[in-house]
């Protein structure tokens, strides 16, 4: 196995499939597909790979198909040592040239930014298609890895009826880092620090590079760092929430996507809410809807308790600080005005952002496999209604145990999620009045455990209580 070279922090998953790819170099035919949002650090990695196991690597422009053969001829002369420059007419001749290659030297040939060659052809997967399976029947140990960052492109090369579809031996996806990794990738050791920090720049590693390193130095200089390294028109991080939407191959009308987004950052998470939002019908934004999910810029969450009805989430912290703080105030913002806008943004900043942004922290802890003593099933959001009372009552973390044909769903944990109060009996109560509501219709409520989690504290009394768990900034980054 490949060692992973000191200068990767983290991703040792990720790591340890792609050395276990290369590891099976010049043993038989095997094609790989890594795929991840921008900033991800997938480039980084297998450049890595690449390097470590003396492979060959090409990382695509955006270019004409002529360009864009002339580019990779010219790489993979100089790879080979070539006496003479190759001339490749088209990729039939360059795949089949690719494989001989890999096949030859026993060696991983990686393709980065694959996106781009197969917009301007798009008969490229076809062709690669067709030599694996010549590989394949002749046992030629060819080994290609495919990289890409637009996730709807990327997402559709083993899907359906797609050419590539049951050839691929990897298919993996890079993944921001999650909060607590992410915390000590910004050396972050304060918990509400590192939540508020999180829900500005998230899990991408390469915004700590975008800011040259310049982190919160504690919690009184959050304020000023929002302002100088995300507000401030003369940084990377300005920008950026803008052309991580741009930059999707699938994307034609960007302004209609970014009122999308907007709608939703905004609250508005149904489709219905979001089709009234920016005046359109619901049915007419289904399309535009399906982009952002495939793009990894939306995601859509079924209501725990009603299956039919789903609530839109942005993915992207950025994108989701843009489209609340930014994006209204972006004239104020391109003059300058960075500190009056945060002043007049800092209450909806906590209430549309770091609130939701806190809940969405406290699913992916409960998913944590002991954090209720079991294995959760699902752990989603939802409503709860209560007809006697006329009221619906919001349960932010919904941990279900996995389903048993035939046996009622079981609850193992009920949540209820506060940023910025302190929990006590009223937060409790509620959560009872959902269980015995739920008790009614159906569901296994008899060990569910009732879960606050707060930013700032329990009252002392809710300690005590048997069937209640309190979890708090100390234990979610615990």
């Amino acid at each position: 196995m490949i060692a992973k070279p000191e200068r990767i922090f983290a991703r040792d998953f990720e790591w340890r499939h792609l050395a276990r790819f290369a590891a099976r170099i010049g043993r038989r035919p095997q094609l790989g597909i890594l795929s991840g949002r921008r900033r991800q650090g997938k480039t980084f990695l297998v450049e890595a790979l690449a390097r470590e196991t003396g492979g060959f690597y090409f990382g695509a422009t955006e270019a004409t198909e002529t360009e864009s053969l002339s580019l990779f001829s010219s790489a993979l002369a100089e790879h080979v040592d070539a006496p003479v420059p190759y001339r490749f007419a088209s990729w039939d001749e360059a795949i089949r040239q690719l494989f001989a290659i890999s096949a030859e030297r026993r060696e991983v040939m990686v393709i980065d930014e694959f996106p781009y060659l197969s917009k301007v052809s798009p008969a490229l997967p076809s062709i690669i298609q067709r030599e694996i399976d010549r590989a394949i029947a002749t046992d030629t140990p060819v080994s290609l890895l495919l990289c890409g960052s637009a996730m709807s492109v990327m997402g559709r090369l083993l899907a359906g009826n797609a050419p590539l579809r049951g050839r691929a031996s990897l298919e993996l996806v890079v993944r921001p880092f999650d909060y607590r990794l992410a915390a000590r990738y910004w050396g972050l050791d304060d918990a509400r620090l590192a939540v508020r920090t999180h829900a500005v720049v998230g899990g991408t590693p390469a915004y700590l590079r975008f800011v040259d390193g310049d982190t919160p130095a504690g919690p009184d200089d959050f304020d000023d760092w929002v302002q100088r390294a995300v507000l401030d028109p003369g940084t990377p991080l300005f920008r950026e929430a803008r052309y991580l939407l741009e930059e999707e191959a699938d994307v034609r009308d960007s302004a209609l996507y970014h009122s999308v987004l907007a709608a939703v950052a905004n609250g508005n998470g149904t489709r219905g809410g979001i089709a009234a939002y920016i005046g359109r019908k619901a049915a007419d934004i289904g399309h535009h809807l399906n982009v952002l999910e495939d793009s990894c810029l939306l995601r859509r969450e079924p209501d725990a308790f009603r299956s039919s009805r789903s609530v839109y989430h942005v993915s992207e912290p950025l994108i989701n600080f843009y489209q609340v703080v930014m994006r209204p105030r972006w004239g104020l913002l391109e003059s300058g005005r960075a500190a009056a806008v945060w002043q007049d943004s800092r209450k909806r900043f906590a209430d549309q952002v770091l609130g939701p942004h806190f809940e969405e922290l406290c699913r992916q802890f409960a998913r944590v496999e002991d954090v209720f003593g079991e294995l959760p099933g699902e752990v989603g959001a939802g409503v709860v209604a209560d007809s006697a009372r006329r009221e619906q009552i919001e349960v932010d973390v919904v941990v279900f145990a996995p389903a048993l044909p035939g046996e009622p769903r079981r609850i193992v944990s009920l949540g209820e999620v506060k940023w910025g109060r302190t929990m006590g009996a009223v937060h409790v109560s509620r959560l009872r009045r959902a269980r015995e509501l739920l008790a009614a219709k159906g569901y296994d409520v008899r060990d569910t455990v009732l879960a606050c989690y707060s930013g700032v504290g329990f009252d002392a009394a809710l300690r005590s209580e048997r069937d209640v768990r309190c979890v708090g900034l100390g234990e979610l980054y615990g």
